[in-house]
């Protein structure tokens, strides 16, 4: 059968959450996902650690995301959450991608969800302000589906651009986005001797504490700024950046880097989004023969891999029926449709320089998404969780982050299934319906 109660279009962490909550609220739902997995950039674009679930000490991220993290620990896929070395933020949550995979999955699957591998949105038909119907491009053809209600979570927004949903772009003015990134993991690393530089040079790591160094399982890490520049300066590194940021994944001395920077590009020009992942891996070869010859701790490391698909931090943003500002996260505002909240700082990578704007809370601060970002007055039975709401260049740049990605999926998912439930239009929904099964399961909400 071709009809379903929820359609969520992107199985990236957000969407594969969506779908979670959605399924374990009885509604028929479908995930359909280009890539043969669920986890998006944790899982196909070689992403980790998670940043962040916490602010200060308090955990603001719960719910189905905590317990994925709960699945990983009991297999030996995570170490939960630890002490963020780079003293950026307040914690890091590392991940065994692969074991991401069957946990996602597992809970999806439990939950009775559907899953269409190998297959691409690819048309929409709108009719008096709701979707009818798409079309999804598979192995099998070209397939018609329809659902009472759809959930856009394919991180650029293309349900909601096709469907004739305005949106915003990269920042305002010259619509540039924020960099791409083509992460890539070493393995055979000498954490000891990488440690003892990190140390014996902190003139080269201005953010580091060196006392959190040793207090978490493994390393997180963002300096050798001067290792970086003399190599910039001698053309053995070519693109821009001012330091070299890397992570420790679940496994002792395997490190994932986070450093390569594609400028300028439109993520949803495919010509542009191609260019970027060929160039994205010349980076990280130059990067990582470069790593190998002068940072210390390196000169055994292997290339495990490289993506495999290239990190986008921004595209398209929908107008909604809110925007949400970073005026918003940074004055820590209670929205009275409050859906998730988050602790990241506005973390803006310069579109067209090397630097990193940011803007972090005070300590324990606590920023809140409404219902509002999510839904628009455009199309009645369309939900928009992840990097897609609607929001700005600046808000974009905290509320990006994977595990508020997945508290966006919980939401949106919820949220669809409810107004199955109670046939209603998602942007008519009730918000104590929301509010009342959010908290049931263990969402963290604040009060208005």
């Amino acid at each position: 059968m071709n009809y379903y109660d929820v359609i969520v279009v992107g199985g990236g962490v957000s969407g594969a959450i969506a779908g979670i909550a959605s399924a374990r609220l009885g509604a028929k739902t479908l995930i359909i996902e280009k890539m043969g997995f669920l986890g998006g950039m944790l899982t196909a674009g070689g992403v980790g650690p998670m940043m962040t679930f916490h602010a200060g000490s308090l955990q603001v991220v719960r719910g189905i995301a905590d317990e994925v993290i709960k699945n990983l620990e009991k297999m030996g896929g995570s170490p939960g959450h630890i002490v963020d070395t780079t003293g950026y933020t307040y914690t890091v949550t590392p991940f065994d991608a692969e074991l991401m995979k069957h946990v996602l999955e597992k809970m999806y699957l439990d939950a009775s969800g559907e899953i269409m591998y190998h297959s691409f949105f690819c048309d929409v038909k709108v009719t008096c302000g709701e979707i009818n119907q798409i079309k999804v491009a598979t192995k099998s053809g070209l397939l018609e589906l329809t659902a009472t209600v759809f959930v856009d979570a394919s991180g650029d927004g293309d349900l909601a651009a096709w469907a004739g949903v305005p949106f915003l772009l990269g920042r305002p003015g010259d619509h540039l986005s924020q960099p791409l990134t083509m992460n890539f993991k070493l393995g055979q690393v000498n954490i000891v001797k990488l440690k003892d530089y990190i140390l014996s040079h902190p003139e080269e790591f201005p953010e580091a504490k060196a006392e959190l160094l040793n207090q978490a399982p493994r390393l997180s890490m963002g300096g050798f700024t001067k290792i970086l520049a003399t190599g910039q300066k001698n053309s053995e590194i070519t693109f821009s950046r001012e330091c070299i940021l890397l992570f420790e994944t679940n496994n002792p001395g395997e490190v994932i880097v986070n450093t390569t920077r594609i400028q300028k590009v439109n993520p949803t020009d495919v010509r542009e989004l191609s260019n970027a992942e060929v160039e994205g891996r010349r980076q990280a070869l130059e990067l990582f023969y470069f790593m190998k010859h002068r940072v210390p701790g390196f000169e055994d490391a292997l290339f495990m891999s490289s993506g495999p698909n290239i990190g986008v931090r921004e595209s398209r943003k929908i107008q909604g029926k809110y925007i949400l500002t970073a005026e918003d996260l940074l004055g820590q505002v209670v929205f009275a449709d409050e859906i998730a909240c988050g602790g990241y700082p506005v973390d803006v990578h310069s579109p067209d320089g090397e630097g990193t704007d940011s803007c972090h809370l005070k300590w324990g601060a606590v920023y809140g998404i409404p219902y509002r970002s999510l839904i628009n007055g455009k199309v009645s039975n369309l939900i928009n969780v992840g990097r897609c709401i609607s929001a700005t260049h600046e808000a974009c740049a905290a509320i990006r982050v994977s595990p508020i990605a997945m508290a966006m999926g919980q939401a949106g998912g919820t949220a669809a299934a409810l107004a199955v439930q109670k046939n209603s239009e998602v942007t008519n929904l009730e918000y104590h319906y929301l509010r009342e099964q959010l908290l049931n399961d263990q969402v963290y909400l604040r009060s208005n």
